[in-house]
């Protein structure tokens, strides 16, 4: 009898302590005791802002030169020139500077704020550059159907008609496409063309003489 009771005494210590362990590993599972603490990563609210594109000018602005986005003005408060009487007249043209300078040789007369083609994903302008004269195509108003967007005072660059010097655009009524124009001198915007102010495109086609140089280039 007394063995008996020894023994059943031995088989409850047992039982007790396999019962505390199996309890011991359910409340370890369950507070992941065994397990390496996950990190999780809390997303910011805050949107990283883009990097600003560096503005390039190919020359440094005069002075007097009006602030961009200026289109009811001419781009310099100074006289225009007379283009007749410029030596070694010729057109530089910035795409990415917003630019369009009267040159006398090598140094600029007269600045211009302008617009010309949008560039597409691979950095290509839907101006063409390269070399290229003033044409003899030109007038005081012209409207696009297809595009659904004119300009005044336009002259001819390339392709007798197609690539122009005009104007900021305007609409099927003839007034002004204020949203575009405020792009002039500050982005890149047209189908091609080379925006300029209204002063500067109605200047520039009733002075510049036919075959004068127009050099377009990126920068």
């Amino acid at each position: 009898m007394h063995k008996n009771v020894k023994l059943l005494g031995i088989i409850v210590v047992i039982a007790i302590f396999l019962c505390g362990f199996a309890v011991f590993q359910y409340n370890s599972r369950s507070l992941n005791i065994f397990e390496p603490t996950k990190t999780v990563k809390v997303k910011s609210s805050k949107k990283v802002p883009k990097k600003k594109e560096k503005k390039f000018l190919l020359y440094k602005d005069p002075s007097d030169i009006e602030k961009e986005g200026t289109w009811k003005k001419k781009s310099e408060k100074k006289t225009q020139p007379n283009l007749a009487t410029v030596k070694d007249l010729w057109i530089r043209v910035s795409l990415k500077g917003n630019r369009t300078y009267i040159m006398s040789g090598n140094k600029p007369i007269y600045t211009m704020l302008s617009t010309a083609g949008r560039f597409n994903k691979s950095g290509k302008s839907d101006t063409p550059v390269g070399t290229y004269h003033i044409e003899a195509e030109k007038g005081q108003a012209f409207f696009n159907q297809k595009l659904g967007e004119g300009a005044l005072n336009y002259v001819s660059w390339h392709k007798h008609g197609i690539y122009l010097f005009h104007s900021v655009p305007t609409k099927k009524d003839k007034s002004i496409n204020v949203k575009e124009a405020n792009k002039l001198g500050k982005t890149a915007a047209s189908h091609g063309c080379v925006r300029l102010s209204i002063p500067d495109s109605k200047w520039l086609m009733n002075n510049v003489p036919y075959g004068t140089k127009v050099v377009i280039k990126k920068y």
